[in-house]
């Protein structure tokens, strides 16, 4: 399967936010110490540091990134080379201002004893979203005016992700209470999903897909049909061909998903949901839309719920190989498919009919 290869990550030009505060004062900085004295006491307040389990950094009160230990460079992945750098360059973006003023008036005015707490969001394209506890306080009480602070991190991304995903699984388990013929559908179709986005990942054009785009579409694409949970039983079980009214009430599975997933605090799962059966040519459903106003993510899972549809053998269909599967979706190229995507599925079709075969029925 594709994977996202590491990028060097360009270093950001300064805020223009933080460019509008009010300009450091050079005479609020008390005079340099010799350096043999700062090296001496940089170095007994570092060691605590060096092994710890914590990402921190060390910044100087001009916000120079002097150190960041081997847990935060883990952790930033994307970030290279931390130190020598500006703390608010680098990670200016990922705070709220009112955030940014707090930290610039700890460092500067004493505020709480020389000591902050926050929250930040750090991410880049070739991260994903890093969900983070931030303290910030002086290198040394016992200095008057610190020179050297400590910025520790506390990653909450897991738990975070797991609580809120924990919830919408349970929903997703609810609705296979009612349609559970389809065996590891879901879970192929995640693994399709995922797989397609991290070969667009390297195709120009489509710079929108960072790792974010391919960790939430390898969850939310399982959740597409989750709106099933309101299709009447008799409906959803039926043998044999729906009648014109049925499938009318079939359909209303797109809304009633994206209404229940209207919650997920990523838009990704309510257009999914809802924009999923959409065609390339406009002849979808719910709402007929064409193109390229069908929701990418929509576009992606198409793909991924029809070649798994297709290959499956359902009370009212028999099941196709691999091959003849392809031959199907090639003839719906820029009608139902998106024909850009289509010809990137054509280059890793030969995965999806591995993933297929891994997680059979």
């Amino acid at each position: 399967m594709a994977t996202i290869q590491k990028e060097p990550y360009d270093e950001l030009e300064p805020l223009e936010e933080f460019e509008e505060l009010e300009e450091i004062p050079k005479e609020s900085f008390e005079p340099e110490p010799e350096d043999g004295e700062t090296s001496k006491f940089f170095s007994s307040t570092l060691n605590p540091f060096l092994n710890s389990v914590f990402p921190v950094l060390f910044i100087d009160n001009k916000f120079k990134i002097l150190y960041a230990n081997p847990s935060c460079e883990h952790l930033f992945t994307g970030f290279l080379n931390l130190a020598g750098k500006y703390f608010i360059d680098i990670f200016g973006k990922f705070f709220e201002m009112s955030a940014i003023r707090e930290i610039r008036e700890t460092i500067l005015q004493g505020n709480n004893g020389y000591s902050w707490k926050g929250e930040a969001r750090i991410k880049s394209r070739e991260m994903a979203t890093v969900q983070t506890r931030v303290y910030l306080f002086s290198a040394d009480l016992n200095i008057k005016r610190p020179r050297e602070f400590v910025v520790m991190f506390d990653d909450v991304t897991e738990e975070n992700k797991r609580l809120l995903r924990s919830v919408f699984m349970s929903l997703l388990e609810a609705s296979k209470l009612k349609d559970n013929d389809t065996g590891k559908h879901i879970i192929r179709v995640n693994y399709y999903s995922r797989c397609l986005a991290e070969e667009l990942y390297h195709k120009a054009g489509y710079d929108r897909i960072d790792a974010d785009f391919i960790d939430n579409i390898g969850f939310l694409a399982s959740m597409h049909d989750v709106g099933k949970i309101g299709t009447p039983d008799d409906i959803l079980n039926k043998e044999g061909p729906l009648s014109d009214w049925e499938w009318t009430v079939m359909r209303e599975h797109t809304k009633n998903g994206a209404f229940i997933l209207s919650t997920y605090p990523n838009p990704m799962a309510k257009e999914i949901a809802l924009s999923h059966h959409e065609r390339w040519n406009g002849s979808g459903y719910p709402f007929q839309l064409e193109g390229e106003m069908i929701p990418l993510a929509a576009r992606i899972v198409s793909i991924a719920d029809v070649y798994d549809a297709l290959r499956m053998e359902r009370a009212y269909k028999a099941a196709f190989s691999h091959e003849v599967t392809v031959q199907k979706m090639i003839e719906s190229k820029g009608t139902q498919f998106d024909p850009s995507l289509l010809d990137v599925f054509l280059t890793v079709n030969q995965e999806f009919n591995s993933l297929y075969e891994q997680n059979k029925d």
